[in-house]
This record gives structure tokens, C-alpha cells and sequence, in this order.
């Protein structure tokens, strides 16, 4: 009998602690903080590229170089912006802490609100976002860095950065959403004005999607663009970006020196690489 006894309890405390483990663990948001941010449509924003393994210092670094360059730019527009972030002791604590503000996102909803860019993490290796706001305007204002940066004008370096992609843009990673960014973006460009014929190119960059076909992407496009313009893949007076990277979608029309800026690639720019023709004799 006290074996039996003894199993039951032993059975029920068992049972309780299940019970005690599948329950849902509900944890009250500190006052005033909010979730992380994320992509929602109709945002804008900048792409970017850096060195693997080095997304966190290089969001660090960039939204000091991006709210310096914002200041250069736009001037009082900008004074909303928070500091630059500064590291003069270089203790890797401050930049870890930096880093868990930005990338994961817990800042105050004030601070979110007046950031000119707010950094969003996504899980694709290498790649980072910006979001942006007024009075960034995503493609002038990368145009601008690299056409300085080119002109060899004094320019804060950067170690982590490489490649900068505006998007005037963004929305969910479908067909529905590629005719309405299509339409938002393009139609100021191609369909309003002065009737100016352009020829142009597209170009899209796909990463960690399996739903949205290049072919599928570049067609569609092209169809929305229409007549009287015409393609031109060499010597086009507009290029067309799509940046599709796992389920969001983003798009912008670029001038026709993005070639000669390096794609916007701002380490090539500042630091190119050594070609066969620069190889001593």
C-alpha cells in the first residue's frame, strides 16, 4: 500500500512539472521599449553589403557614417537625428552594447521615431537594412556618397562597409507587390513628366527565395514600363533595381553612372581593386 501511495505522488509531481513546462511563458514588455523594427510596405531604405561575420559592427558603423552624411546634406532638416554613436575607448563592451540596441532593436519608441535610419536585422549573411525617412531620399542621397567618394572629396572611412542599394520601396516578396512597386516607383520616372523616351535596363538581385523567378521578374517589369521606352542593357539612360531577399522586396531606378560609381559599391570606390592592367612590369 505504501508503495502504491508513493507511486501516485511521485506520478502527480511528475505530471506537474509537464504541466508547469508546456505552459506558455508570458513576459511583461519593459516600459518604454517597443519590438523590433521591421520592413513594412511602403517603406524606404537602404541595402547593404559588408564582410562576413561583421554585421553587427558594420550596422554600428554605418548609421554613424549615414547621420554624418545626413547632417552634410540636408543641415537643419536633420537635427532630429540622435548622436553619432562614439567608441573612443574602443572597449568591445560598448560596441556589443551598441550592437544589441540596434540590431535587436530595443530602443525607446521616441529614439525609433526620430532616427533618420533605423537599422533592421534580417537572417541573410552579409546583407543589412536601413529604413528611412524624410528628408532621406534613399537614391540621391546614396548617389551622392558614392559620386563624392569618386571625386575624391574627404570622406569618413569606412572597414566593414561595401556595397550600398537605395530603394525608394519596399514591400512583401509576391507578384500582387511587384505591380505596385512597379507602379509606385516607376510611374514618376517612365509615365510622368516631360514624355521624355528613356532606354533602360533591369536588374534584379534574388537571395534566399525560391518563389520569385529572375526571367518572371525582368518580364513583368518590362511590361509596366511599356512603350515608347526600349531596353538597353549597355548603354541605358535609367537601371531598374529589384532586391528580393528571403520574403521582402524593395525597388528603385537609378542614373546612368551607376557603373562608372562602382554599382555603388563604396569599398571599390575608395580602395579599387588591383586590376591585370595596374600589375607592375
Amino acid at each position: 500500500m505504501t508503495d502504491s501511495n508513493g507511486k501516485r505522488k511521485s506520478d502527480q509531481t511528475q505530471g506537474d512539472v509537464k504541466n508547469k513546462k508546456n505552459k506558455k511563458q508570458w513576459q511583461t514588455p519593459k516600459k518604454g521599449y517597443t519590438s523590433a523594427p521591421s520592413i513594412n510596405p511602403g517603406d524606404a531604405g537602404i541595402w547593404a553589403t559588408c564582410d562576413m561575420h561583421k554585421e553587427g559592427l558594420c550596422t554600428v558603423e554605418l548609421k554613424d557614417f549615414l547621420n554624418e552624411y545626413a547632417n552634410l546634406i540636408y543641415g537643419d532638416a536633420a537635427t532630429n537625428v540622435l548622436p553619432a554613436t562614439e567608441n573612443k575607448t574602443g572597449a568591445s563592451d560598448d560596441i556589443e552594447a551598441e550592437i544589441n540596441m540596434e540590431v535587436q532593436g530595443i530602443q525607446s519608441s521616441k529614439s525609433k521615431q526620430d532616427a533618420l535610419f533605423v537599422p533592421v536585422k534580417i537572417d541573410v549573411q552579409c546583407v543589412l537594412f536601413f529604413k528611412t525617412r524624410e528628408p532621406v531620399e534613399p537614391v540621391s542621397f546614396v548617389r551622392r556618397i558614392c559620386e563624392d567618394a569618386f571625386n575624391d572629396k574627404p570622406l569618413k572611412r569606412t572597414r566593414f562597409v561595401k556595397r550600398l542599394t537605395p530603394m525608394t520601396r519596399m514591400g512583401k516578396a509576391n507578384e500582387k507587390s511587384l505591380d505596385d512597386l512597379a507602379k509606385g516607383v516607376l510611374g514618376p520616372v517612365f509615365h510622368e513628366g516631360n514624355g521624355r523616351t528613356w532606354k533602360y535596363a533591369i536588374r534584379p538581385t534574388i537571395r534566399n527565395n525560391h518563389t520569385m523567378k529572375r526571367d518572371d521578374v525582368i518580364k513583368r517589369v518590362a511590361d509596366l514600363v511599356g512603350e515608347p521606352h526600349t531596353v538597353d542593357l549597355k548603354h541605358y539612360d535609367r537601371l531598374i533595381l529589384v532586391d528580393i531577399y528571403r520574403n521582402v522586396m524593395g525597388m528603385s531606378v537609378v542614373e546612368s553612372n551607376y557603373e562608372d560609381l562602382k554599382r555603388y559599391n563604396l569599398a571599390e570606390i575608395l580602395d579599387p581593386t588591383p586590376t591585370k592592367s595596374d600589375a607592375p612590369i
